[in-house]
C-alpha cells in the first residue's frame, strides 16, 4: 500500500472532526502570518485536495502571491493533531466556486455548513467569496493518545516525492 493510502484516510477523518485549523502563509519578507480557517477535505482513493471558501482579502492575496504555500494545523484538547503543507492555488471562476459553496453546504457534520451565514457571501459568484484549493506535499497525523504514553495509536506521515 502506497503511504498516501494510509495517512490520506486517517488525515481527513481527524481533520474533519476538528474542523478549524490554524493557516499560517509568509508575507513578502517570509514573515508569517497564521488565521483560522475551515477546509474541506477530498480523498478519492488516490489523490487529496483541499478547499477553503473564504474571502480573497488584500492580506491573503498578497501572501500566496509572495509564497503560493500554507501550512495548516489541526488541535484537538485531546491532543490529537494534523498537519497539511500545502501549495495553494486562487479559484475566482464561477464553476469552482460553485462546486466549493455546495461542498461546504452538503458537506457531512460538522465540517459542512451553509456559506450563506458569511453577510458578504450572497451567492458563491459574489466578488467577496473565492475559493482556495489546496494541495497537500506533506501530511503528519498524530494521535494525541501518544502523548500518555498509550500504545496502539503510531504518527503517520507522508511526503510528496520531490520533483
Amino acid at each position: 500500500m502506497d503511504e498516501l493510502t494510509r495517512v490520506a484516510p486517517a488525515f481527513v477523518e481527524m481533520a474533519h472532526r476538528i474542523v478549524w485549523c490554524t493557516a499560517a502563509t509568509v508575507d513578502r519578507h517570509g514573515r508569517p502570518r497564521s488565521r483560522i480557517l475551515h477546509p474541506i477535505w477530498r480523498w478519492d482513493g488516490r489523490t487529496l485536495v483541499g478547499w477553503i471558501a473564504t474571502s480573497p482579502t488584500p492580506v491573503k492575496r498578497a501572501h500566496l502571491r509572495a509564497s503560493p504555500y500554507m501550512s495548516l494545523n489541526y488541535w484537538a484538547p485531546n491532543h490529537d493533531t494534523c498537519t497539511a503543507e500545502c501549495k495553494v492555488t486562487w479559484a475566482f471562476d464561477d464553476e469552482t466556486r460553485k462546486m466549493v459553496w455546495d461542498l461546504f453546504l452538503n458537506g457531512p457534520e460538522p465540517v459542512g455548513y451553509d456559506p450563506a451565514i458569511v453577510p458578504a457571501w450572497t451567492s458563491p459568484t459574489a466578488d467577496a467569496f473565492a475559493a482556495l484549493r489546496l494541495e497537500p506535499w506533506r501530511l503528519r497525523v498524530f494521535p494525541g493518545s501518544l502523548m500518555s504514553g498509550q500504545r496502539g495509536a503510531e504518527v503517520l506521515n507522508w511526503r510528496a516525492p520531490e520533483g
